[in-house]
């Protein structure tokens, strides 16, 4: 059987990254954070194993969380002292059986005297980590039908237990992941599983009830979370493994190893009263021989591969920003989303940023090559984007040969050759124009050859209609949430500028901003300081830098200058595509003043929801009338906030979509 082969499997080996707290150590009481009005009742059974379930506690109380929870332990007539001991502990409540009821009775019990609105039952062989808690409820928040939500589960020397696990039409369970590295990018993401293992599983506490907790024909253990995970499913709801709550496993301390003697024996026996209960629904799961890379993705959601040059970074840039919102909208439109960038380089952190809209990140040196990944996945993939055409043109014949039957939709993010005919006419640089000239010839090719072609601006599908008239192009511009006006106009001061200088239009617009505009508006009022923010080089910095120039480079939370400042500025005078420093701006209700180039393929319109100049002059004198006109403020922030909800919201960007992909 499969479960039974997964005890035998070789085992990789980790270096873990956390710090345990020791069975060994010598008791001293404590308290654990406790609330009266708990959100999460955490339900811990026991039967003996003292050493284990304090240090267990132990690490709740190091790590706490910030939800309100309460911590029940259920002593199942455990055999030693430890109710005495346990009752020593600060913010514990504790429940006695009077006999032994099983892991299941003892859990149900559990649930029946919780207080939270979601249970959370953890065995007494684990430890927690930061986050154990709160992610673990971030899917009921986040994800739409969520039922269950369960954790990444690891060994104390830092191997994988379990990432989800499956169930084969035999009834056999499979540990996804188990014996191999935690950190695996295949693993960090969140989605859907078969079954959640009870060692760290959480449930809506009325949902729990309505099904009747778990099913004690499995008592006294074994096969009691698969057959919760089915029902919960039968419910008509979700289960979720969720990688970011990270849970430590001293698997058998409690129930031990052997499969033929002791609670260990029910693991076989339970096996065929789970199969009987639920034979007409095994017979879609996956069959025994599945490869279990294959099984844990058999609900047959339609795959995509996204392959860009960078991996998304939404502090980075706005196409970062639009990419990331997206893959979030494939994933509510019943997508699986893999994503490549083009260097196969991604930080833990932005896998974790991905994982969290349950997109996979192929990377080094977990994945293979793209050549690699396509042969082993053409049968998955019904669409493949790529974006930009200097990444798209080396890999359209790849992806056209690997995965013929995957439609290939071309992301130009903005037309560079546009951008850089721009570039070329405002510089006069002949080397320019032959690059754009190039660029242009690699974009139509790309755009006659792909089956889609999305652009971000109006302007450009315009021009692409004259420039490839046979080609299907859409519109898909900036996504963005409305997070409104914070501030008022009188709670606000200064000025600023978003961009990063590897952006070339961006350093044009800072020079021309730092050298000719602002001096101007300092003339006039030498109180309104400018924020610039994005990446800027050292070197370039100390050229910017003067007096009420305040220099904050790349930033996690733009939000307290989106909150804080009274004007944004967008002075650009050659780019394509849309601004999102225009559109984030205007998404937080901030008035801002821009170029014609700026503003342009957004629907804006001088005077009405923003403030246009083209000249130094007129540039400055829009910002000064903007800073003290309330009334003008308060008219570009409510029409800006407008053009963003009705050209640049989700519901926009998901109709293109649509458009542009396969039918499910």
């Amino acid at each position: 059987m499969a479960r039974i082969a997964q005890e035998f499997r070789p085992r990789a080996i980790s270096a873990p990254t956390w710090t345990l707290e020791s069975p060994e150590q010598a008791f001293a009481p404590f308290t654990l954070p406790a609330s009266d009005t708990p959100l999460v009742s955490v339900i811990i059974p026991v039967y003996g194993k003292l050493p284990y379930t304090l240090a267990c506690l132990r690490s709740i109380a190091r790590h706490g969380a910030q939800t309100p929870f309460e911590v029940i332990i259920v002593d199942d007539a455990s055999p030693d002292a430890g109710v005495e001991t346990l009752g020593q502990i600060g913010g514990l409540r504790l429940l006695e059986n009077a006999q032994n009821l099983g892991f299941i009775g003892s859990c149900n019990a559990g649930a029946s005297a919780a207080r939270g609105s979601y249970l959370l039952f953890l065995n007494n062989d684990t430890q927690v980590t930061p986050g154990w808690l709160d992610r673990l409820l971030d899917c009921f928040r986040e994800e739409p039908g969520c039922g269950i939500a369960g954790s990444r589960l690891v060994y104390p020397d830092g191997r994988l237990q379990e990432a989800g696990a499956i169930i084969f039409s035999n009834a056999d369970g499979w540990n996804y992941g188990r014996f191999e590295q935690p950190d695996d990018p295949k693993f960090l993401y969140r989605r859907d599983t078969d079954y959640i293992s009870g060692a760290s599983l959480m449930i809506e506490t009325a949902l729990f009830r309505q099904i009747h907790g778990f099913d004690v024909r499995y008592a006294p253990a074994y096969y009691e979370d698969t057959d919760l995970a089915f029902a919960v499913r039968g419910a008509g709801k979700r289960v979720i493994y969720q990688p970011e709550s990270l849970i430590i496993h001293f698997e058998g301390i409690t129930s031990g190893t052997d499969l033929q003697a002791g609670v260990k024996q029910y693991q076989v026996v339970n096996k065929s009263k789970f199969a009987q209960k639920w034979a007409q629904v095994l017979e879609s799961q996956p069959a025994p021989n599945t490869p279990a890379a294959r099984a844990i993705h058999h609900d047959r959601r339609p795959h995509i591969l996204i392959l860009d040059a960078l991996t998304p970074d939404a502090s980075r840039d706005s196409g970062s920003l639009r990419l990331i919102n997206i893959m979030r909208l494939l994933g509510e439109m019943g997508w699986r989303v893999s994503f490549m960038a083009d260097n196969r380089v991604a930080s833990h952190d932005e896998i974790c940023q991905l994982g969290r809209l349950g997109v996979h990140t192929l990377c080094k040196p977990w994945s293979p090559s793209l050549a690699r990944w396509l042969t082993g996945e053409r049968d998955t993939l019904q669409a493949v984007m790529l974006c930009r055409h200097y990444v798209a043109t080396p890999n359209l014949d790849l992806v056209r040969r690997l995965t013929p039957r995957a439609k290939v939709i071309f992301d130009t993010v903005d037309l560079h050759f546009l951008r850089e005919r721009r570039a070329a006419e405002h510089t006069t640089n002949k080397a320019i124009a032959s690059q754009a000239n190039a660029s242009y010839r690699r974009e139509l090719a790309l755009i006659r050859a792909c089956d889609v072609t999305l652009v971000v601006s109006p302007v450009e599908q315009a021009l692409l209609s004259q420039e490839a008239p046979d080609a299907k192009v859409e519109l898909l511009s900036n996504v963005h949430e409305v997070f409104g006006r914070n501030a008022g106009f009188a709670e606000r001061k200064d000025m600023v500028f978003i961009g990063g200088f590897g952006h070339p239009p961006n350093v044009d617009a800072v020079n021309w901003l730092i050298s000719d505009i602002y001096p101007r508006i300092r003339a006039a009022r030498p109180d309104m300081a400018l924020h610039l923010i994005g990446d800027i080089p050292e070197a370039e910095r100390l050229k910017l830098s003067g007096e009420g120039v305040h220099i904050h480079g790349r930033v996690a939370d733009i939000e307290p200058w989106m909150r804080g400042c009274r004007v944004a500025l967008a002075p650009l005078r050659y780019g394509a595509g849309v601004k999102g420093k225009v559109n984030m701006a205007m998404s937080h209700g901030l008035p801002v003043v821009a170029t014609s180039i700026a503003a342009e393929g957004m629907q804006l319109h001088h005077g009405d929801n923003i403030l246009v100049g083209d000249d130094a002059d007129s540039f400055a004198s829009s910002v000064l009338r903007l800073y003290d006109d309330e009334a003008l403020w308060l008219r570009l922030s409510d029409r800006g906030l407008d053009n963003i909800r009705q050209h640049f919201s989700f519901s926009a960007a998901r109709e293109a979509l649509r458009r542009a992909l396969p039918p499910l």
